[in-house]
């Protein structure tokens, strides 16, 4: 079935714009706890107006709205360019933009509940900061940051129907494509929900395979 077949533009869009969001937060993270009032500030009206604004006017905003602007200011200057984004650009670069400012909270709680003595306990013998990211934070970030990120997954997954509206041709798109042509709109949307239903159950099989893993031997050395 087409539908089932879009599968793949929709897995391809989910995890294109988990990594980029994935990216944009452990950056916006270490900018809101540094010590540098311009990265605070930047970080924090970043994080303040992406989630202010819904993710419906954003995806709008960036597939139909920049490349106006972007084509106007051009004008103006002379330039003999004309922009025009591919819905699956506009869709990964809106949605790791929309969810990057809410990994960027999950992740600075993270880092903010890992122990500073260690941190500074590295530092004092020596460790460089590379090492000290790669063998003490990362491993506790990770499980710190798990059931936030996995929260934030799950709603990211499903956010990939907005770019229906854009002429993606993902699941969703698939699935009203057939509803209108057939007259059946139950049965076709009805796929479309299993699938991402079936996503969804997936994602927390693995995910919860994956947060028994980071967590082994921390039960244990709790009083």
């Amino acid at each position: 079935m087409s539908i089932l077949a879009a599968g793949s533009t929709t897995l391809l869009l989910a995890l294109s714009s988990l990594v980029l969001a994935t990216v944009i937060g452990l950056a916006a993270a270490f900018a809101k706890l540094s010590e540098n009032r311009f990265l605070r500030r930047t970080a924090a009206v970043y994080t303040f107006v992406i989630r202010g604004i819904p993710d419906l006017v954003w995806m709008l905003l960036i597939f139909y709205s920049l490349p106006s602007l972007l084509n106007q200011t051009a004008g103006t200057l002379g330039w003999d360019v004309r922009f025009e984004f591919p819905p699956i650009g506009a869709a990964i670069g809106t949605l790791g933009l929309i969810f990057g400012a809410y990994m960027t909270e999950t992740f600075r709680m993270a880092l903010l509940n890992i122990p500073k003595g260690q941190v500074e306990a590295a530092l004092a013998y020596g460790l460089p900061k590379s090492a000290i990211f790669l063998r003490i934070i990362l491993p506790q970030l990770t499980r710190l940051a798990l059931p936030g990120f996995t929260n934030n997954w799950l709603v990211l997954a499903k956010a990939t129907a907005l770019a229906s509206l854009i002429g993606l041709h993902d699941v969703m798109f698939r699935a009203k494509g057939a509803a209108e042509a057939t007259s059946k709109p139950f049965t076709f949307f009805l796929v479309a929900a299993a699938f991402y239903l079936t996503l969804t159950v997936c994602s927390m099989i693995v995910l919860t395979i994956v947060a028994k893993r980071t967590s082994m031997g921390v039960k244990e050395l709790a009083p």
